[in-house]
């Protein structure tokens, strides 16, 4: 049994070509066919489908594929279980949203380098629905988003970290209006309505009747802000409150009766959780949260 084959096996059924795969594993394409050619002899199975274009998993690729993952996750919680029982080892890739790499992932990242000197974390940006994916896919061991908003991949569970709080924000000269003067006086500057925080905007205006004159579709909070301070338009974001020292010069009002909020969470695959990991990485995020808000 080789644990490199059984990597390959799995990178290919999530990038879906042995030529990706090969890139995401540091091989050849060449040595991932030998790969798949190693355990189809080891076996004596066809792992896959060799009459289409792209890989396609035959029935035995499939059972294989599940305890390749199941193997690879023991694998790689050795590390913790040999570890100092109070000290975390070994690799966590994680996954965030915008805001929060802007606001309370930083210091938590540096308490949990202090606390656990033997923990190797890999960040990346992203999306909710983008990280989700990645979450459930097995390209990160977790990830802080947005709560997860309808349809989602059923098989995350999620640990709530703190909350952000939803703002209407317009021109720092527009101060006397109320907020649905404002949205039907300027041009809209949208939040990405394939985000979830920008599903949650486009239902509230739809559920208060507010139609607004859409100029803009950006994908972070903070430069929809200096678009707004521009003069450019109003604009409705989800900020935590440690970004709302560094906004530039803007009109701000709570939006929602009363104020909408959105949680963010720490998500996990429910078959593959990081544990120890995740617990440490929750605490530290929200104690991080917890000192910026005070």
């Amino acid at each position: 049994m080789s644990l490199r084959a059984f990597r390959t096996l799995v990178a290919i059924a999530r990038y879906r070509t042995f030529a990706r795969a090969g890139e995401a594993i540091g091989l050849t394409q060449s040595a991932v066919s030998l790969q798949i050619k190693t355990l189809e002899s080891e076996y004596n199975v066809q792992l896959f489908d060799r009459s289409r274009r792209q890989p396609v998993l035959t029935e035995a690729g499939n059972i294989l594929l599940a305890q390749a993952e199941q193997v690879l996750a023991l694998v790689d919680r050795i590390p913790d279980a040999l570890s100092d029982e109070k000290k975390l080892a070994g690799r966590l890739r994680i996954g965030a949203i915008q805001t929060a790499l802007s606001g309370p992932l930083p210091d938590a990242l540096l308490a949990l380098r202090a606390a656990h000197p033997g923990l190797r974390v890999h960040v990346s940006a992203g999306m909710s629905a983008e990280l989700a994916n990645r979450v459930a896919a097995g390209e990160l061991d977790a990830a802080i988003t947005t709560r997860p908003v309808r349809p989602h991949p059923a098989e995350l569970t999620w640990t709530t970290l703190y909350e952000d709080r939803f703002w209407l924000l317009a021109p720092p000269d527009h101060a006397e209006r109320d907020a649905v003067t404002l949205l039907d006086a300027l041009p809209f500057i949208r939040f990405d309505a394939q985000a979830w925080a920008g599903r949650m905007i486009a239902a509230e205006l739809r559920r208060i009747g507010v139609r607004v004159r859409e100029e803009m579709v950006l994908d972070s909070a903070e430069t929809i802000a200096r678009m707004v301070a521009r003069g450019l338009g109003a604009a409705i974001v989800a900020l935590p409150d440690s970004t709302l020292a560094r906004l530039p010069p803007v009109t701000r009002l709570p939006f929602g009766q009363p104020q909408m909020g959105r949680a963010v969470v720490l998500l996990e695959h429910q078959s593959r959780p990081a544990e120890r990991f995740a617990r440490a990485l929750a605490a530290e995020v929200t104690a991080s949260s917890m000192r910026i808000s005070h």
